[in-house]
């Protein structure tokens, strides 16, 4: 039956055309929208964001980032993380919009009037006679000016929300000495450790050990699915690929961009300056014109002095030394009269005065390079490329389009749509449904992974759509073998699980031994043992693991020395002598004066956090989907 639509595949969108258009005008346009797409992600004071709502504004974000830095981590950009806080910046807006509604904040004509003027990147879309261009405006921000200013009074109108709090934050000495000192404090300790591998050899494991843990920890020896895929992917460089040049469109583009592929003419010339800025003056100007008439006259006479007379009487500091040698230059490198006059020179000629912004010159051209254009068939593959290059974003919309009908038409092979695009069809083992580190391109796409891990993929082995897996990149897979989820044989995993119980009772011998030495050396200090005296502090934690720094800096600073007992968990026990409290050198002044602006600086974050929680409160501000249990690709590592 299924056979039978795909070959009447038009008959069947009339007809449904037919069954689905006098439903829209009956029920509207909103019932069918409400079915499946206004799924509820969040509501502030009774009113919902949408998934729709979502999807969008992060498309829109990942889209800006994308053209900031093309080369970011496109598993980033697609982590669920990272979608989350999305979400949580539209409650954020939606909140302050709310309370900024509430106390009636708006933003004056005047003041908003003088942003605008100020704003150089608003600068750039007026015309050469101050008029605003509301066309590019809109072409390359997206926005009508009107709602870019909508925008910009709500902005600022939240603001203000948070301004009353933060503005007026205020961090009492005091406080940031305490503050900033409990950050620099530091302890002079010796340490005593008991690691687990001390008493590995006192731990027995038996088999029955292992299989009872392998039993009680199922969870954890379970081999993830797997799937085993083929895949297309179209972008810019594949849609290039099919475009068809003419020699007559290359050699025209060459005609018409001959002096792009070669190099300019270039000049060498030599001046002589005499310094006459527009405010000088009228007096000294004639002075300073007569003088370098006088010394164009002698060097008309003596052309060979040119260099000399430059040396004693040019007042340009960066050529007089140089006999005023310019070097070679191209036409756009100096002020317009000067280029005008060195560029109507003959080789070995000298000009009459030259009147610039800077005074009166004299030019001698010495030298000249003229320009050189490669033959066409020199440069014909970088034409060819930026012809195709041109036309690439043109080509790949069409080429969009045949590939999702394409992948559609033959849904249980790629090789069609491959062969009518000139694609190569892709391979990738052992493909997990979610990115793995390093993954490039599509297998690094949580929407690709997501399609081809969906029940009609796996079962039916049929291609995905089309999935967007970049800027201008399309994908489609589809799973040839299907590996699900399975345990781990304990076989495989016995030596594994053998030396983590032993890590474990070992650890736990340590900390007994390091509890009894603990309680042995309080009552008597002779005989304890502990390696060298070093100095640690939440800074400079000297190689040592945290709870170790973190019980020194506990220590009663008024009963030191004293011994503390640490627990390490799977790294065993700690007894850590604290010593003594090593003072801080005082900072210069200036240091102190910012850590004291940077404790200012957190406090204020703190309260600005606290007052936004309390306007969530008020206005019943809720996210309604669950926050994910990663955190952000790449944060986890940073942390550590």
């Amino acid at each position: 039956m299924f056979e039978a639509f795909r070959k009447h595949t038009k008959i069947v969108m009339i007809f449904l055309f037919l069954l689905i258009i006098p439903s829209f005008v009956f029920f509207g346009v909103e019932r069918y929208q409400g079915f499946g797409g206004d799924e509820k992600v969040a509501r502030i004071e009774g009113h919902d964001i949408t998934r729709p709502e979502w999807d969008q504004q992060h498309r829109v974000e990942t889209d800006r980032i994308r053209q900031q830095s093309p080369n970011v981590d496109p598993t980033l950009l697609e982590s669920d993380a990272l979608r989350y806080a999305t979400l949580e910046r539209m409650v954020r807006d939606r909140v302050l919009a709310a309370a900024a509604s509430k106390a009636n904040m708006t933003v004056s004509e005047d003041r908003l009037s003088r942003i605008f003027a100020q704003d150089p990147g608003l600068a750039s879309f007026r015309t050469p006679d101050g008029k605003f261009d509301r066309e590019t405006f809109q072409r390359v921000t997206g926005r009508t000016p009107e709602q870019y200013e909508a925008s910009v009074r709500a902005d600022m109108a939240t603001q203000q929300v948070m301004l009353g709090i933060s503005g007026t934050a205020f961090t009492p000495p005091a406080l940031a000495a305490t503050t900033i000192n409990a950050f620099y404090d530091s302890r002079e300790i010796q340490v005593a450790r008991f690691g687990p591998e001390a008493f590995a050899s006192k731990v027995t494991v038996s088999d029955a050990d292992i299989e009872t843990y392998y039993k009680d920890h199922a969870a954890q020896f379970q081999a993830p699915e797997q799937a085993n895929i083929e895949y297309l992917v179209l972008d810019l460089e594949a849609a290039k690929k099919n475009i068809n040049v003419s020699e007559a469109d290359l050699k025209s583009y060459y005609d018409q961009n001959a002096a792009r592929f070669g190099t300019k003419e270039e000049r060498r010339a030599s001046h002589i300056l005499i310094t006459a800025p527009s405010s000088m003056p009228a007096a000294d100007r004639a002075k300073a014109k007569a003088k370098a008439e006088e010394l164009l006259a002698e060097v008309k006479k003596a052309p060979n002095t040119f260099a000399d007379v430059a040396r004693k009487n040019s007042q340009d500091p960066g050529s007089a030394e140089k006999g005023g040698d310019l070097d070679f230059v191209t036409r756009g490198a100096m002020v317009k009269p000067f280029e005008d006059a060195m560029f109507s020179l003959k080789k070995g000629e000298i000009s009459n005065v030259v009147e610039t912004e800077f005074g009166y010159h004299i030019i001698h051209l010495t030298d000249i390079k003229p320009a050189v254009v490669p033959p066409f068939e020199q440069v014909r593959a970088t034409i060819e490329n930026d012809v195709r290059s041109q036309q690439a974003t043109q080509e790949f919309a069409k080429a969009a389009e045949t590939f999702t009908d394409a992948v559609y038409q033959t849904p249980d092979s790629l090789k069609p749509a491959a062969e009518k695009l000139k694609l190569t069809i892709q391979t990738a083992s052992n493909v997990a449904r979610t990115p793995v580190p390093g993954a490039t391109g599509p297998l690094a796409s949580r929407n690709f992974l997501n399609a081809l891990f969906a029940p009609d993929s796996l079962q039916r082995k049929q291609n995905t759509e089309a999935i967007e897996v970049g800027s201008s990149q399309l994908a489609s897979g589809r799973v040839t073998t299907y590996t699900p989820a399975h345990p781990v044989p304990l076989a495989e995993v016995k030596d594994k699980i053998r030396a983590q119980l032993v890590n474990e009772r070992a650890a736990v011998l340590a900390k007994t031994e390091g509890e009894a030495k603990l309680a042995a050396w309080t009552a008597k200090a002779d005989g304890a043992t502990f390696g060298a005296a070093m100095t640690v502090s939440r800074r400079d934690a000297a190689s040592q693991p945290l709870p170790v720094i973190d019980a020194a800096l506990r220590a009663d600073a008024a009963k030191l020395p004293a011994l503390v007992g640490v627990d390490l968990g799977a790294q065993g026990y700690a007894v850590v002598r604290v010593n003594k409290v090593v003072p801080r050198t005082p900072p210069p002044a200036e240091l102190a004066k910012q850590e004291q602006t940077q404790v200012g600086q957190s406090v204020a974050a703190a309260e600005d956090a606290a007052y936004y929680n309390m306007l969530k409160d008020r206005y019943k501000a809720q996210i309604l989907v669950p926050k994910p249990a990663d955190p952000l690709p790449g944060a986890a590592a940073a942390g550590r």
